[in-house]
């Protein structure tokens, strides 16, 4: 019997040697620290875990951490992460964007990924804007129109010089609503809160979405730090958030926003799983081995 103790990662043990170039003040700074933080907490193995991004600067995060990455285009994490998942389950997958690249142009694969449940976690740095582009109105801006008389930057204003006419959506309720079963909001610039929230993340065996107000100073300057902290607290110690009522409710209050897990479903049929009981049910029958093997026959 093998007495070995196993390996203990340290934080320092996930960081490559390429340094983030975002942009002075940036919350995905805080993001990517407190992801450090949750990988040596659950004892991930770099070598068995990737990371797969869309567009966007916060999908410049795979190549910050020494393990495998996929860049992929704009708003197609989700499908190239489960397929990650469904080829190598024993693998750690985590997905990685904007509110930009997850809720508007790959906004169509979160209900979907919320029907098949992979166990795959999804950590969107959500700012309000589009950063990499200059600072176009996102789906979740929250900004008034600009005959409100409130100071605009006309930077962030070039595609809608007259504001934002149209309501920002609400991932949280959204997804509740369609059953993601587990669901969490975070702020990068509370990182030891952050760090536990994604450490639950991970360890979840099913969907996790974790949606993370991250502060863009360069194309957002009305959302600053004292912004989000006087708009947000934490999920107060009562909430039950296997109670799903109880959870839609916490996350439509629009005037101050629940930090913590608001919503989690732990006994959701996973599809991974689910797969492989089919196969095992259908001895063989539905494997890559057994298609290769019957199309050969032909």
């Amino acid at each position: 019997m093998s007495t070995t103790a196993p390996v203990q990662f340290t934080p320092k043990d996930y960081k490559s040697d390429l340094a983030p170039i975002w942009c002075p003040g940036c919350g995905d700074f805080g993001v990517l620290s407190a992801l450090f933080k949750a990988l040596s907490a659950c004892g991930v193995d770099p070598t068995k875990m990737v990371i797969v991004s869309g567009i966007g600067c916060s999908s410049r995060l795979p190549g910050f951490v020494a393990t495998y990455g996929f860049h992929s285009v704009h708003g197609r994490v989700l499908p190239i992460a489960t397929g990650l998942k469904a080829a190598r389950p024993d693998l750690t997958v985590i997905g990685v964007g904007g509110d930009g690249d997850g809720y508007s142009i790959g906004g169509g694969h979160l209900p979907h990924a919320a029907r098949r449940n992979p166990d795959i976690t999804y950590l969107v740095m959500n700012n309000n804007t589009y950063g990499l582009t200059k600072g176009q109105v996102s789906p979740t801006s929250m900004l008034p129109l600009v005959s409100s008389g409130q100071k605009m930057d006309p930077k962030r204003w070039k595609t809608t010089p007259y504001g934002t006419t149209e309501d920002s959506i609400d991932p949280i309720a959204q997804a509740i609503a369609w059953d993601i079963s587990f669901v969490a909001r975070g702020f990068s610039y509370k990182p030891n809160q952050l760090a536990d929230i994604f450490a639950q993340a991970i360890r979840h065996k099913g969907f996790s979405l974790v949606d993370t107000f991250s502060p863009c100073p360069t194309f957002n300057q009305e959302q600053t730090e004292e912004f989000y902290k006087s708009r947000t607290f934490d999920v107060p110690e009562t909430h039950d958030p296997t109670d799903r009522s109880a959870a839609f409710a916490l996350s439509v209050n629009h005037d101050n926003y629940p930090l913590g897990i608001i919503y989690k479903h732990d006994d959701k049929p996973n599809i991974i799983d689910e797969q492989a009981h089919l196969r095992a049910r259908f001895d063989g029958q539905g494997s890559l081995q057994e298609l290769l093997a019957r199309f050969a026959a032909k």
